[in-house]
């Protein structure tokens, strides 16, 4: 922000726009980050997801559910293969009776995924 002298009568004012250049500036970083990260995430879900056919691995998405002025909603989620997911992630019972081991790819995702959009709203802010 620049420097400016404003009278005690402007001051109000002053500060009621450096306000909202502050909080446009904070939204606009926000939204930039959510949507970075929500690509990041779908890419370390998909690294870490198991490969058998190669479907449930291509079927994860980042997808925009909702933007207004101060808000951006993202969703990661499998488009066409979100009926295994959890099986996936918590391991199961198998067709003998026996347990089947899980693949943890979406929790871990998560985490780093939470971590990074806090450093990055943070550097955003911080410049």
């Amino acid at each position: 922000m620049a420097d400016r002298r404003v009278n005690v009568d402007g001051m109000a004012e002053a500060i009621a726009q450096s306000m909202t250049e502050y909080a446009d500036l904070s939204n606009e970083v926000m939204k930039q980050s959510v949507a970075e990260v929500s690509r990041s995430v779908k890419k370390d879900i998909q690294s870490g997801a198991p490969a058998r056919t190669g479907k449930y691995k291509k079927s994860w998405t980042a997808k925009k559910m909702q933007e207004d002025a101060n808000s951006l909603t993202m969703v990661v989620h499998s488009r066409d293969r979100y009926q295994i997911a959890h099986l996936l992630e918590h391991g199961h019972a198998g067709r003998n009776g026996d347990r089947v081991a899980a693949i943890p790819h979406i929790a871990p995702a998560e985490q780093r995924g939470a971590e990074e959009l806090v450093s990055k709203i943070e550097r955003g802010l911080s410049q």
